[in-house]
């Protein structure tokens, strides 16, 4: 699901392939449900194919799992937090047009992480060809260089998580089926998107805001790629909007290009995000 500004109509867009699994299942239900007389109850071959269609859809009953425990299992999360994992795509994995040191790392850590949120959130750079962001379009610009752009100075990439492209794409590894949102970002040509929250030109909402508050939802822990921008930006803004907000340490990854590792622990820690390991979580 790709949620965009804040208000923007979701009419005519196809539901996800995660929402779309779970409409069946429920329907399938419903079906019996509605028009099945006691005489015309599923035989066992019946019983059989429903237990099928049931595991065939994981999203949905992994979803329920992890909210159920989360009611009475001391080792998971409040349920009014969730966990945001920013962009753990192949473009910031080594080898990737922009690798992120040790960026596979966190894979593993995030999935047990996960386990104890019944409300992840999953973040998503999400490019058109040609970015504003990219060095390659500027001419004679390099990589790393910085270029004022009308919302102000951008650091300049490599093309990166272009959308379709296999860079974009989440890691394979990444397992956290009872996901609620994937939200996509950095798809306005113009502007980057570091922020799950709000653009780079600091007025062009995401909408997740709003997300949050709908579901009871009042603090964030965020991880994932990289430290010190997409992970440390999400967390500068949820503080801005009123959400208590964590970043979990060893669950991330930093650039860490012309001091802006140190730069973002500060300015974090200014703002009053707290800063812990996986371990520290209670």
């Amino acid at each position: 699901m790709d949620h965009t500004r804040e208000g923007s109509s979701y009419r005519n867009r196809a539901p996800s392939p995660m929402f779309a699994a779970n409409a069946v299942l429920i329907a399938s239900f419903g079906a019996h449900a509605e028009r099945a007389p006691t005489g015309d109850l599923p035989n066992r071959a019946g019983r059989r194919k429903m237990r099928s269609n049931c595991r065939a859809t994981n999203d949905f009953a992994a979803a329920a799992s992890i909210a159920r425990r989360g009611a009475r299992d001391p080792g998971m999360i409040d349920a009014t937090a969730a966990l945001i994992v920013a962009d753990v795509q192949y473009s910031f994995m080594p080898g990737g047009s922009l690798a992120v040191p040790g960026g596979d790392e966190v894979v593993p850590i995030i999935n047990a992480l996960a386990k104890r949120f019944a409300n992840v959130v999953l973040t998503q750079d999400w490019h058109p060809p040609g970015h504003g962001s990219f060095a390659s379009s500027h001419p004679g610009a390099q990589p790393f260089d910085t270029a004022v752009l009308p919302y102000g100075a951008q650091i300049l990439w490599p093309d990166h998580c272009v959308q379709g492209s296999e860079g974009a794409r989440l890691h394979r590894n990444l397992d956290i089926p009872h996901a609620q949102l994937v939200l996509r970002k950095g798809y306005h040509k113009d502007v980057d998107s570091y922020s799950a929250f709000i653009e780079a030109d600091g007025i062009t909402r995401t909408g997740l805001a709003s997300y949050l508050r709908e579901r009871g939802i009042g603090s964030v822990y965020v991880c994932g790629l990289a430290t010190d921008f997409c992970v440390a930006w999400t967390a500068l803004d949820a503080r801005k909007l009123g959400f208590a907000a964590t970043v979990i340490e060893d669950a991330c990854r930093a650039i860490d290009t012309q001091g802006s590792l140190a730069s973002a622990w500060e300015r974090m820690r200014s703002a009053g995000v707290a800063r812990v390991r996986s371990t520290e979580l209670h």
